[in-house]
């Protein structure tokens, strides 16, 4: 199974040079320009990392991170941002991004975000599915 990530931003051009960029290297990609589509996908798809801009018309990257982790909070976002403030990151980790990448990111760098994001959504769910399956065990007695 390929890792699968979600970028949000509303800047096109970045959104789809690192969309491709991702692609080339065997990463599923989902965009959305704006945090409306990227709550409407994160109900429809899983995926193994969200890349999501700070600064977006509409609702902003912040208010978008805390919708998105209070309908599904094992979901691994990471906030991008390309006026990075100590004041915006410690926002961000309060509301439960993983952490805030300054723009322009390092292919590399987010490459590796998503290969340990694939691996900690790949034990959640081994976690997850443990738990199914002992409760089932309980109840039905076995």
């Amino acid at each position: 199974m390929k890792p699968k990530v979600l970028i949000v931003d509303d800047e096109e051009d970045f959104l789809e040079a690192l969309a491709e960029r991702l692609e080339s290297r065997g990463i599923a990609v989902s965009t959305a320009n704006d945090g409306i589509k990227a709550l409407q996908l994160i109900e429809k798809e899983a995926f193994h990392a969200v890349f999501l801009d700070y600064a977006m018309p509409g609702i902003n990257g912040l208010e978008t991170l805390k919708i998105m982790l209070e309908r599904k909070p094992d979901l691994l976002v990471f906030l991008l941002t390309g006026r990075a403030s100590l004041h915006t990151g410690v926002e961000a980790i309060k509301l439960g991004a993983k952490d805030v990448i300054e723009k322009p990111a390092e292919l590399a760098e987010l490459i590796e975000i998503i290969n340990k994001s694939e691996n900690e959504y790949l034990l959640s769910l081994e976690k997850k599915l443990k738990e199914s399956v002992k409760d089932i065990l309980i109840t039905k007695g076995w």
